[in-house]
């Protein structure tokens, strides 16, 4: 297929050729439910945790359970959108769907502790796949000039990943068992790899020639990747900051990530290709915007239901619904923002907007204390959703407006890993300041809720409630402080036009017959 030549500097133009299918809302359905599977697996196995326990043992190794799940998602992702790129992604969003209903029937199964993490790193890898291969066939059947339109789907599903997660695992444990939390994997996926395989149409992407893999780069990015997780877990909770464990994990992740890139510069067909990069400034900028945004939502929606258990009292068992005014903030804001794009083609303000609603959300969410309304707490928590939805997407499609389509796939799963990493130090760095911040009220973290506090006095209960609340205050501040680094960076963003215009592909960019999976 032929491209049009770009100017020095400006993407590549040769996702020009994409043709909006007709059926598209059905057949980004079928994607979307796969994208849904792999989030909520993230989330749904929280609830699950104690009963899980309860029956197989293992307490001292519970947390790899996650996180190893999150450690081999993101070590996958850009393995997955790699071979997307070379193969055929169709194929290969297929093939990781598959892994996942595999290792989630060997989850369920699972007879010991040891097992179900083994089977969960399986899970893990598979669902790396699902998302990377999600967002790059988003990104090859829709030019980003249409993406707008349908960028309320993502924003539904990610929030109702967010939400369902905690509320589907009590569910399922609470009236099947804690194995049906895998087991209910296995019939949704398999409608959703029929529906991918009777409706999806991807134009072939195979690359001619002999093909090889970057097994060098995938080895140190794996490692390095891998390095930095288990710094940011262990950090400030099983290790403390200044250790030599954390000092030495920081080191060979800094050593594997310089030798990573060595190797990128040398490789004829790099994993995470160095180009996408240095091809326009949009692309390091929207990974800033995506990291940062990352540690934001990740950290509100872990430590905001902690809040409103302890300090105001709420329900631990509607503790995903407290988080309502965000999610809809962030649905309500993302398709705003993706219509208006769609129509004007102008972009560069969301992401402005977005930055600015994130420092002052959480420099307001900074503010709580143990007298802070539930009312003003949903206001607070809306404005920072309102910040997510209007940077979370808009700064993805700007990353796939920065790329030539041969690497959309590793854009997409590079926009993946860096909102996932963006998670785990903010969660890290969030687990490290509560843990200072109430370790003189008694718990250790993680049992800070109404429940946990319950058999402490009545003066012992309210200094904890007020350390709860102090730390509040310290991880909000400090997700402000933050904040200010995404807005420094969609300051610089250019607003570089988007390939594609509404409602059909440029008619000088007709795709030509390339065969379609």
């Amino acid at each position: 297929m032929s491209s049009p030549s770009s100017a020095p500097g400006q993407p590549a133009a040769t996702a020009d050729a994409i043709e909006v299918p007709k059926n598209i809302r059905w057949v980004l359905l079928g994607i979307m439910l796969a994208l849904l599977l792999s989030m909520l697996d993230g989330l749904i196995v929280g609830t699950a945790m104690p009963t899980v326990v309860a029956d197989l043992g293992g307490l001292d190794h519970m947390s790899w359970v996650v996180t190893g799940y999150t450690l081999a998602t993101a070590c996958s992702t850009p393995v997955w959108g790699k071979l997307g790129d070379l193969f055929n992604r169709k194929t290969m969003f297929l093939a990781s769907i598959v892994m996942f209903l595999i290792a989630s029937v060997l989850c369920g199964l699972a007879p010991s502790m040891s097992w179900l993490i083994v089977f969960r790193i399986l899970q893990g890898l598979g669902a790396g796949g699902m998302g990377a291969g999600a967002f790059a066939l988003i990104g090859a059947l829709l030019p980003p000039r249409e993406r707008g339109r349908y960028q309320g789907m993502v924003a539904a599903v990610m929030a109702i990943g967010q939400l369902g997660g905690p509320l589907v695992g009590g569910f399922v444990t609470g009236h099947l068992g804690w194995r049906w939390a895998f087991y209910i994997n296995v019939p949704v996926g398999l409608i959703c790899i029929a529906w991918c395989w009777i409706m999806l149409r991807v134009p072939g992407n195979k690359r001619q020639g002999k093909v090889t893999l970057d097994w060098w780069g995938i080895t140190f990015l794996t490692g390095a990747i891998s390095a930095f997780i288990m710094t940011a877990t262990w950090a400030g909770s099983t290790y403390a900051w200044g250790s030599w464990q954390i000092v030495s994990l920081a080191v060979v992740a800094v050593g594997l990530l310089a030798a990573f890139i060595t190797t990128e510069r040398r490789v004829a067909e790099p994993l995470m290709p160095l180009r996408i990069y240095s091809g326009h400034r949009n692309f390091p900028l929207s990974a800033v915007l995506l990291t940062v945004t990352g540690v934001a939502l990740f950290g509100a929606t872990l430590y905001l239901p902690l809040y409103q258990q302890v300090v105001q009292s709420a329900s631990a068992s509607n503790s995903g619904l407290l988080l309502l005014p965000m999610m809809i903030a962030t649905l309500i804001t993302s398709n705003i923002a993706g219509k208006v794009m769609t129509a004007t083609g102008r972009y560069k303000i969301f992401p402005v907007l977005g930055s600015v609603f994130l420092v002052i959300g959480m420099g307001l969410l900074s503010t709580m204390g143990p007298d802070t309304s539930r009312f003003a707490t949903s206001a607070y928590m809306a404005i920072v959703g309102a910040g997510t939805g209007f940077t979370l997407q808009m700064s993805s499609t700007i990353a796939q407006n920065a790329v030539d389509l041969r690497d959309i796939g590793s854009a997409s799963a590079v926009t993946n890993l860096f909102r996932n990493l963006g998670g785990s130090l903010g969660i890290a760095v969030f687990a490290s300041l509560f843990t200072g911040a109430v370790s003189a009220g008694g718990e250790a973290p993680g049992e800070g809720s109404s429940a946990g506090a319950g058999h402490l006095s009545a003066a012992a209960r309210t200094d904890y409630i007020a350390d709860v609340a102090h730390a509040t205050h310290l991880i909000f501040l400090t997700g402000a402080l933050i904040a200010l680094t995404a807005l420094a960076a969609s300051l610089f963003i250019k607003e570089v036009p988007l390939r594609g215009k509404p409602g059909s592909a440029p008619a000088s960019a007709k795709p030509q017959s390339a065969p379609a999976t």
